[in-house]
């Protein structure tokens, strides 16, 4: 059985508010507005999140990693739509257009999110330049994402997608060990199994897996479990953007 999922009880706080970029830059009287509308939520890995809850509340990510996709119910095969960390939003379309977004929101840690009615969020967009202003940057910046993975998807091939990816999502090792002089070529994409990179690359579990044995083998990357430890993040970059686009070329699923 799904976990029920589980809401904070207090208010967010100023500071909470000022953690998210879009609302970072903005008079301090207005996050203090702000402020009292917002709703702290914590959700659980595994928890189940009811899509319905997106009409009814937007939501602001202030710690954690979440992901949101869709699945097929005849092949059960499923596909990422986005991947949102600290700072990221949704649901952008269902704000704009106001129609039910049939799909999965999965939690991959514990997720601390900021949330606030629908109709405020629109309220204030439609109300406070100085918050338009914040907001459109991070909304151009998602559409350029989906243009991103769009074209991805049709004109690259698996390695291609899967070391883009790598790179779009990794994060500096923090409790790193080793000598000074080496610190830079260590990093770390924490939570991303072959199965979450297969949905995020629009393959499958078994080519995700090849090609990260295959960069292993080739010292590129460490691989232990859920985490992808760059060794060699000099040549991930060039198998992610040393690439020639090659018209009507067969591409690897």
């Amino acid at each position: 059985m799904p976990k029920e999922v589980s809401h904070l009880p207090q208010k967010a706080s100023p500071v909470l508010v000022k953690q998210a970029n879009m609302f970072a830059d903005l008079p301090s009287k207005l996050i203090e507005d702000f402020q009292q509308e917002f709703q702290l939520n914590e959700w659980y890995k595994g928890d189940y999140i009811n899509s319905d809850i997106l009409m009814k509340r937007f939501f602001v990510v202030i710690d954690g990693q979440l992901e949101i996709k869709k699945s097929n119910p005849e092949t059960g095969r499923e596909a990422t739509l986005d991947m949102l960390y600290a700072g990221d939003c949704f649901d952008l379309m269902v704000l704009f257009d106001d129609q039910p977004h049939d799909v999965i929101i999965s939690p991959l840690t514990t997720v601390t999110l900021l949330s606030v009615k629908l109709a405020t969020m629109r309220h204030w967009l439609w109300t406070y330049p100085e918050f338009n202003q914040q907001f459109m940057p991070y909304l151009a910046k998602k559409m350029r994402e989906k243009e991103q993975q769009a074209s991805d998807l049709i004109l690259h091939d698996v390695p291609t997608r899967l070391s883009r990816i790598i790179l779009e999502h990794i994060n500096k090792i923090k409790f790193y060990t080793g000598t000074k002089e080496a610190e830079h070529q260590y990093h770390l994409v924490n939570g991303l199994n072959d199965e979450t990179l297969a949905r995020m690359t629009g393959s499958v579990r078994q080519v995700i897996n090849k090609q990260l044995q295959l960069w292993k083998k080739e010292d590129i990357i460490d691989k232990k479990r859920n985490q992808l430890i760059i060794k060699d993040l000099e040549a991930l970059e060039k198998a992610a953007y040393d690439t020639q686009t090659i018209p009507n070329a067969p591409l690897q699923n």
